[in-house]
């Protein structure tokens, strides 16, 4: 075998690999010395450095990386053990599904409004579901904007990859531009303070491990432990879905077309739901004393799941081709700017419902994840609630959790829309019922028991 650098297919994986790890260093360095990048997101700061020239990125890699790392990152967070000290009442996690999905439905229906009013005036031809990359970008990310992106792509929306993508950008700079001045507008209103950042005295030793759990010095390192747990989880999603795609052609080739591209498109929603079943049998091994350590740690699998977002935030953003968005930007911009401010006016309500002892940790931390991802919701809860002494933070897991259970309609709305502009306008009508009864869902759980309203 040829080690040498003209071996491409050898080198050049860890070559993009060491160029975005560079990338992340320096805008890192940068974000801390200068405020105007600091008030910006790093992936937006590498996706300038790789149009300056300074880096040059390989989009069929990059692809790759967006792909697995939202799948892997997903079965970390899935692999965590809940903390029954944290356990919340008052329906908090099904009030935050509910929220999340909604969300997603406000998204959807906004986008479709302005992709079908554009499409029969100004923009003849565009394609009409494209609107539903509006959540799919702002609400789930560049994972899912990439994914449902380059479905659209081959189904005839021209850049549409790119376009997802560039939505997911903007969902970002509206989670930490526009949310910092939202902080900022609110403190000096008077609403909220800012938090004081913990110190490393503030940390409690049981966040890096729970009790029963595998020795710190043993044979094999926790760590890999860990990924291990996580790696083969994707190998029996992998083997899952390609199981259920071929037992689905088998039956019928018609509906294999139509949903075999989709199961693969959201493989990370399998992955997820394996990694709880093998959360849950691990659970039921502890307690029947087949097994005796509690395998998972949730500090390591926190930082695993961080560093596949990551991976997959830098790449997804740095793949994104600005020419692909030629003859776009007023569609663009229409669907970013009405994405943030009608996102940040319906979670101001439904916020308000839910979280009535913590409303602007709540309102603050959930703008943050329907724009951004939930690392972005954190980064701006911390201003405000930098010990988690709210359960704001724990919201945005748990809601999650809830939110892939009732977001399954999602999936099909995202398929049902691509398939003529009748169906998109129909999807759009869906969207706005499934909204509604959402909404109402939401009232009566927050007062269905007598409570006044605050």
């Amino acid at each position: 075998m040829d080690y040498s650098a003209a071996n491409t297919s050898l080198w050049n994986i860890v070559i993009q690999l060491g160029l975005i790890a560079g990338a992340i260093l320096i805008c890192n360095m940068l974000r801390n010395r200068v405020k105007l990048i600091r008030n910006a997101m790093m992936p937006v700061a590498v996706l300038a450095l790789k149009y300056t020239g300074l880096i040059h990125i390989d989009g069929e890699i990059m692809e790759i990386l967006v792909y697995h790392g939202i799948a892997l990152g997903f079965i970390a967070m899935s692999l965590r053990v809940p903390n029954k000290a944290a356990n919340q009442t008052d329906h908090a996690a099904l009030k935050s599904g509910v929220i999340i999905v909604s969300s997603y439905m406000v998204q959807g229906v906004i986008g479709l409004l302005i992709s079908i009013t554009l499409g029969y005036t100004l923009m003849p031809g565009l394609f009409k579901a494209s609107g539903l990359l509006l959540p799919m970008g702002f609400g789930q990310g560049p994972g899912q904007a990439n994914n449902v992106g380059t479905s659209y792509q081959n189904l005839g929306f021209a850049g549409g990859r790119s376009f997802g993508l560039a939505i997911a950008a903007a969902g970002y700079l509206c989670a930490c531009v526009v949310g910092v001045i939202l902080l900022n507008v609110l403190a000096r209103r008077g609403s909220l303070k800012p938090s004081k950042r913990a110190s490393d005295d503030d940390l409690a030793v049981d966040f890096f491990q729970d009790r029963n759990e595998l020795p710190v010095a043993d044979s094999v390192d926790r760590l890999s432990v860990q990924l291990a747990m996580v790696l083969v989880t994707y190998l029996v999603t992998y083997l899952a879905t390609w199981g259920l795609t071929s037992g689905i052609a088998a039956i019928s080739e018609g509906l294999a077309r139509t949903v075999n591209t989709l199961l693969w498109g959201f493989n990370f929603i399998i992955g997820s739901a394996i990694a709880v079943l093998l959360r849950a049998l691990l659970e039921k091994g502890r307690q029947s004393g087949l097994i005796e350590r509690q395998y998972q740690n949730n500090y390591l699998l926190n930082r695993i799941s961080g560093f596949f977002f990551d991976l997959m935030i830098v790449a997804g953003v740095s793949s994104i081709n600005i020419e692909d968005l030629s003859g776009l930007w007023v569609y663009f911009l229409l669907m970013a700017l009405s994405g943030g401010v009608f996102t940040w006016l319906h979670l101001k309500r439904v916020c308000r419902w839910a979280y009535p002892d913590y409303y602007y940790e709540g309102l603050i931390s959930m703008y943050g994840m329907m724009t951004g991802t939930i690392s972005s919701g954190i980064l701006l809860l911390r201003e405000i609630d930098s010990n988690f002494k709210t359960p704001a933070a724990n919201n945005l897991v748990s809601g999650s959790s809830v939110g892939i259970i009732l977001g399954a309609p999602v999936l099909v709305l995202v398929s049902l829309a691509a398939r003529s502009d009748l169906m998109a306008i129909v999807v759009c009508a869906i969207a706005a019922v499934y909204l509604a009864l959402l909404l109402l869902f939401l009232h009566r759980l927050s007062f269905g028991k007598g409570r006044s309203r605050q």
